[in-house]
């Protein structure tokens, strides 16, 4: 019997009782070993917090409470999995300040009084790990909670969606999926009804999300992978082409040891440049991410992608050239 167990037992002879359970009755008549004993006792005084006294009036071992019982929390966990657990916490309360305080800090209170108590040094997460957050968008965390509500409870949604590309706001009925963590940032992945597919939406785009009582669509997580997760970047749809790009031998030393997509395939040419293939079914992403490493990588195909790249770059360069002020509309001169 495990430790869990038999702490268990133990709890389950002493709930609700009015009257002690004398150590020898312990021993022989439940079959505790005395150092058994000793250490269950100490991890419900001490651990567990339980109000577990000897009342040598009352025969014995028994909870101090007004009606003998007292309720022990779900989780049990060990020094090195209290540690493990703030160790997230601290991540999340990282990546997305203030979204589950509330939820989490009567838990949080307590697992540092036991991680005090080992002396495991509960603090330490919070100075020995930096997060830094680039580019997360800023977002309503009620929102974020209604969306997370819907995904767990499996409740379809109505939001108010703001498109960024349409610069306009509309009205969705969608089930969600899943949430995804992406880029620092947090996507839903939900059935539309309106427009009967999938879709990803940004959560900081959610102006106004209302739970209803109708349940959400069920969607295979094969079907998910397949629609949303088999194409580069956040885009949704099959593969249509794949990217070939070809990095310096120099900046292949970074590239080589990063994932760009799980299905990528990849070579080492013979002078010594870095050849990376990622599929890919909506090139804006990756177009920008290809920009990003400017003289160190060429695209080699498709040749539409070439196309895209290499209009950007020139209009790029456009902007550093007097009277070729092609991104902004900015005219030397002008105020």
């Amino acid at each position: 019997m495990s430790k869990l167990d038999e702490l268990y037992r133990l709890h389950r002879l002493l709930d609700g009782r009015r009257t002690g359970i004398p150590r020898a009755d312990l021993i022989g008549t439940h079959g505790f070993a005395r150092a058994t004993l000793s250490r269950l006792i100490a991890d419900l005084r001490n651990k567990l917090n339980a109000p577990l006294i000897h009342d040598k009036e009352r025969g014995g071992y028994r909870y101090d409470s007004a009606d003998g019982h007292h309720p022990l929390p779900g989780l049990w966990f060990s020094p090195s999995e209290l540690l493990a657990l703030v160790t997230l916490k601290h991540l999340l309360a990282n990546l997305e300040p203030g979204l589950l305080d509330d939820h989490l800090q009567p838990l949080q209170t307590r697992i540092d009084q036991l991680l005090e108590s080992k002396r495991l040094g509960a603090g330490e997460a919070a100075r020995r790990i930096r997060i830094l957050g680039m580019a997360a968008r800023r977002k309503n965390p009620r929102h974020f909670q209604a969306v997370a509500h819907a995904v767990v409870q499996r409740k379809r949604l109505t939001i108010n969606y703001y498109n960024r590309e349409r610069d306009q706001t509309d009205t969705r009925e969608i089930s969600p999926q899943r949430l995804a963590h992406y880029r620092d940032n947090w996507y839903l992945d939900a059935w539309c009804h309106e427009k009967k597919g999938l879709r990803s939406f940004a959560v900081e785009c959610i102006r106004h999300a209302e739970a209803l009582a109708k349940p959400a669509k069920a969607v295979a997580e094969s079907t998910l992978n397949r629609e949303l997760s088999t194409s580069y970047g956040i885009f949704a749809g099959t593969p249509r082409a794949t990217a070939v790009l070809r990095f310096t031998a120099k900046r292949a030393r970074w590239v080589a040891d990063e994932i760009w997509h799980p299905q990528q395939q990849s070579q080492w040419l013979a002078d010594g440049r870095y050849e990376l293939r990622v599929p890919y079914s909506d090139a804006r992403e990756l177009v920008m991410d290809i920009l990003k490493y400017g003289a160190d990588v060429e695209v080699a195909a498709p040749e539409e992608l070439q196309e895209a790249v290499k209009e950007q770059l020139e209009s790029a360069a456009g902007q550093y050239r007097r009277g070729e002020a092609t991104g902004s509309g900015f005219e030397p001169g002008d105020k």
